[in-house]
């Protein structure tokens, strides 16, 4: 029974809880007071500093430092008495924590080399300032911890903390107390876990392995090897962990394309409804309106050359719209699967938004908008020029489209460091918050009626989208109080510092 684990684990921790109990009591017998003490005298020592402070000797007498102190002396169960000295070599006290006429007498002693016969001393501290001393009052019996000295005003201080309240304080005792028993439970723990280990190390480690492969870590393996029974046992489970991983491994791969082509084909199907909904919808109104002024000339609702004109016009247009629409879904499907090859160049930023801004010139002003762009000097990036300069379109041609109020629109360029931001703002109605992100959705509309008032399709800003995606690079919008802000970002073809342009 001597060799069994629960003997071992028994003795040891008899062994050290003795050591705990035996190591507390000598603490607490040969050092607690030395701690209390310890505490009091950087107590004193904190005080000290704080009247250090005060330069004048009026201060002391202010309401400020009277409830300062005694806030103070509550916490610490320190008296204090502060004495100014006079032109005729006499001393005027400045503040006393209560009426003490032998702590005053104490003080002009001290000063002036007096020593009761029966008084105990022990310094503690001394310095140049102030001296920390153990002394017994034989006027009032009573041990003290003094603090006196001069202070930089001049002044002459005397502080002291009765040894009997330092010894009746529960609270010091109690924490010290236990500060150092959870030092010696923090041991104890550390040696039993230690020892217990090593003694049942084996089979700790094989229980903890079956946990881990239950939770499918394979990796974990058994490692500490031995000859015998549970040697054997590890060595079987490092087998069925490798057997077990292998085929897990295998299960997953299998799982996971399976995964993936039921997740692609959901997703193209959900792709494909939607297009077909979208689709159908967009095309509905202009049709029906085809439909209905070619029926209204095949029956010849109006004679006159001018309706019939008319209603030609309307016939063209709606089918000009159309035809603009599939152009821009066959132009966005090849963007957005890939078969559309991004050519990276280096060209003038300036001169592609000038001329944009001068085909957008007459139809801007059509609206009674005005187009300002103040940069001048050339401005290289690297992109496509041919697609960013149809994402500058949309931006300018959006904003004509909802310009409103004093029907401005702003073209900006920043060059910072490696990047070149265009922004393109707009006076006007703001964009609701919550349809932010949800623009750049095909056939998105934020105002439906608008939108077919121009004739949008709610397919430009996708197109946007997909080339600043095919050239991985950052875009947005957002509002301004007058009204709002579209944007992208190009790497820049020249770095010649941090430059800000119009």
């Amino acid at each position: 029974m001597k060799h069994s684990i629960k003997t071992q684990l028994a003795v040891s921790f008899i062994a050290l809880m003795a050591l705990i109990l035996g190591t507390n009591f000598l603490i607490n017998n040969f050092f607690l007071e030395k701690y209390y003490i310890y505490q009091k005298e950087h107590a004193l020592i904190d005080i000290y500093e704080k009247l250090d402070e005060v330069s004048d000797a009026s201060d002391f007498k202010s309401t400020e430092f009277d409830d300062e102190f005694q806030e103070i002396s509550g916490a610490n169960n320190v008296e204090i008495t502060i004495l100014s000295p006079q032109a005729d070599g006499s001393f005027q006290s400045v503040y006393q924590s209560r009426d003490n006429r032998i702590m005053r007498g104490r003080v002009e002693g001290y000063l002036f080399g007096f020593r009761v016969e029966n008084d105990y001393q022990q310094v503690l501290v001394s310095t140049d300032n102030y001296t920390i001393q153990r002394c017994e009052d034989s006027f009032e019996d009573i041990e003290y911890l003094e603090d006196w000295g001069q202070l930089s005003s001049g002044c002459y201080f005397l502080m002291r903390i009765p040894i009997q309240s330092i010894r009746d304080n529960v609270k010091i005792s109690n924490r010290f107390v236990a500060y150092t028993l959870l030092l010696g439970i923090l041991v104890a723990v550390a040696l039993i876990w230690w020892m217990s280990k090593k003694i049942t190390e084996p089979l700790s480690e094989l229980t903890v392995l079956s946990k881990r492969m239950a939770n499918l870590e394979f990796d974990a393996k058994y490692v500490s090897g031995g000859k015998n029974e549970i040697g054997q046992l590890g060595e079987n489970f490092n087998h069925m962990s490798e057997t077990l991983e292998k085929t897990i491994s295998e299960l997953k791969t299998a799982n996971n394309e399976l995964q993936t082509d039921l997740e692609q084909k959901i997703q193209i199907d959900e792709m494909r409804k939607e297009f077909l909904s979208n689709v159908s919808h967009e095309l509905k109104t202009p049709i029906a309106l085809i439909q209905g002024y070619a029926e209204g000339l095949q029956d010849c609702i109006n004679d006159d050359a001018e309706s019939r004109e008319f209603y030609c016009e309307v016939i063209i247009d709606e089918a000009a719209k159309m035809n603009n629409m599939v152009k821009k879904l066959l132009s966005l499907n090849q963007l957005e699967f890939g078969n559309d090859v991004v050519n990276i160049q280096r060209f003038d930023l300036t001169e592609l938004i000038n001329g944009v801004i001068q085909s957008a010139t007459l139809l801007a002003e059509q609206k009674g908008a005005q187009i300002s762009f103040e940069q001048k000097q050339p401005l290289y990036v690297w992109g496509d020029e041919f697609k960013l300069e149809e994402v500058v379109t949309n931006y300018i041609s959006n904003a004509i489209n909802h310009v409103d109020g004093e029907k401005q629109i702003e073209v900006t360029v920043l060059h910072q460091n490696d990047k070149v931001r265009v922004s393109v703002f707009n006076t006007g109605e703001l964009i609701p918050e919550d349809s932010l992100d949800k623009i750049w959705i095909k056939f998105y509309k934020v105002d439906k009626a608008r939108t077919r008032e121009y004739g949008g399709s709610g397919i430009g800003l996708s197109i946007v989208k997909a080339i600043m995606d095919s050239h991985h690079q950052k875009y947005g919008v957002y509002n301004r109080k007058e009204g709002v802000v579209f944007w992208f970002e190009l790497d820049a073809a020249d770095h010649g510092g941090e430059d800000e342009a119009n």
